[in-house]
């Protein structure tokens, strides 16, 4: 399936000179739905996987449904303040300032081996944040999925040694 045709490119947002790839026209194509979960599932299918971890707020949409499609649990990472019980942090650098993510301490078991998924790797400073985290609890990243990946950001170099996928590729 050709995903561009069904991700709509907005410039100028959220500011002038930036073009936003829009997976919302993609979200409401459920052929195009389908196809993202098949596609993300079918790579991760044959890795040894105890969870999937899925980023805020648009790998919410993902990987429970990845999850559910490998007969794996779901693990949320949230903004600060939104789980309710003890949690690990992380603290990553943003283009102006820094953002913080959380998980749940007992999210992840030592040992367990772990898909990250969220819906765009741009920078690559959230994913290594995550990753970050999911080894902090003693876990493995067995890989990182993403629907899209902006390539002129570079974002793999600050994953490096990881298997990082994605469906979609963006050239600048």
């Amino acid at each position: 399936m050709d995903f561009k045709k069904l991700i709509r490119e907005v410039p100028d947002f959220p500011k002038p000179g930036i073009l936003f790839y829009d997976i919302t026209t993609l979200l409401k194509d459920a052929a195009g739905l389908r196809a993202v979960i098949d596609g993300l599932q079918t790579r991760y299918r044959s890795t040894p996987l105890d969870v999937v971890v899925g980023i805020e707020a648009r790998g919410f949409i993902f990987a429970p449904a990845v999850a559910c499609a490998l007969g794996k649990g779901f693990v949320p990472v949230r903004k600060p303040g939104k789980l309710p019980a003890e949690t690990v942090k992380a603290e990553y650098a943003l283009e102006y300032g820094t953002d913080t993510l959380e998980m749940h301490q007992d999210a992840i078991q030592p040992g367990q081996n772990v898909l990250i998924v969220d819906d765009v790797l741009a920078t690559g400073g959230t994913a290594a944040a995550v990753a970050g985290l999911v080894e902090s609890l003693g876990g493995r990243v067995a890989g990182l999925a993403f629907v899209c990946e902006l390539d002129f950001l570079k974002g793999r170099g600050k994953l490096p040694g990881r298997d990082v996928f994605s469906l979609v590729n963006y050239q600048a």
